[in-house]
């Protein structure tokens, strides 16, 4: 692996943590709103990750793909997709909510602020730690420049 492909892999998670970082922000905005209806109540979203790993046809190209051998080097991180969580909702009895069903309930999302608000904690972190790598291989780049002199 050379130098240079740390800024690649360092920009893939960027990306990917900052894909992160919006559907926590998402799932926060919606963590309160109500719905009558178990189909259209807000369902927590999460982002799904997989390790790119270099193609072994020996082209020296770099790109990714998701089928690889175990002892091959990651190339990055890829987004899947966001699904959405499926665990139950919370129905709750509020009879003068006007958002309330016939029986007198409302559906909260299932969404856990307290957990929301850890993961973007290590969103962020991640994504900082990122930015330390591409600081750290830019600065470890500009002094091999400055061997020869």
């Amino acid at each position: 692996m050379s130098l240079a492909s740390v800024f690649n892999i360092a920009g893939t998670g960027m990306s990917a943590q900052s894909t992160r970082l919006n559907t926590i922000s998402s799932n926060i905005a919606n963590a309160e709103s109500v719905s009558s209806s178990v189909d259209q109540t807000y369902r927590a979203r999460h982002p799904v990750f997989a390790t790119m790993f270099q193609q072994s046809m020996g082209d020296g190209s770099g790109s990714g793909s998701l089928f690889a051998e175990q002892d091959q080097a990651g190339s990055g991180v890829q987004v899947l997709g966001i699904v959405e969580d499926q665990s139950s909702l919370k129905p709750r009895y509020e009879p003068n909510h006007p958002a309330a069903d016939e029986g007198g309930y409302v559906y909260y999302p299932n969404v856990n602020v307290v957990e929301e608000m850890a993961d973007m904690i290590s969103a962020s972190r991640a994504f900082q730690t990122n930015v330390e790598m591409m600081n750290t291989a830019k600065q470890m780049l500009q002094r091999v420049l400055t061997l020869g002199q």
